[in-house]
């Protein structure tokens, strides 16, 4: 039986790393605004758990994206499928990522790929030629989270 995952990303701005994965990948951010709303009047969320972006009442410190073909709850906004979650932490990247992403283009079109990314506030590190099995570009997200576009 396949699961339902999330990878869970450290993060300094949770909301603008949701909007260049989003960008990115094709997916929908997340909108917890009704959840959100709901807890407020219940008087069960602080006003200083609560940040605003976009115009929606998000989760301060947190932001998911997810496939937009995947379901998900129109309460909460969350995904039951394949999702990112982006969470807040105090400190600061300091060394390689262990875990990234792989982000595939259309055949040939690793330019056009890589240039977007970059359009989206990615940089790009260095190129990697594989020869026969190909190549790819190792870049950095606006974070310095590293992953490659092939």
């Amino acid at each position: 039986m396949a699961l339902n995952w999330k990878l869970v990303i450290d993060s300094r701005d949770a909301a603008t790393l949701a909007d260049f994965w989003a960008a990115a990948l094709g997916y929908e951010v997340e909108d917890p605004s009704p959840l959100v709303e709901q807890l407020l009047a219940a008087g069960q969320l602080p006003e200083a758990a609560v940040a605003e972006h976009h115009g929606r009442k998000t989760f301060r410190g947190y932001a998911a994206v997810r496939h937009p073909e995947d379901p998900f709850d129109p309460t909460s906004g969350v995904g039951g499928g394949r999702r990112l979650l982006f969470q807040d932490v105090p400190e600061e990247k300091s060394v390689k990522n262990r875990l990234h992403i792989d982000i595939h283009g259309e055949a040939g079109g690793l330019e056009v790929l890589a240039a977007r990314l970059e359009a989206l506030g990615a940089t790009r590190v260095r190129e990697v030629d594989q020869g026969p099995a190909g190549h790819w570009w190792i870049m950095r997200d606006p974070e310095g989270n590293e992953f490659c576009a092939a």
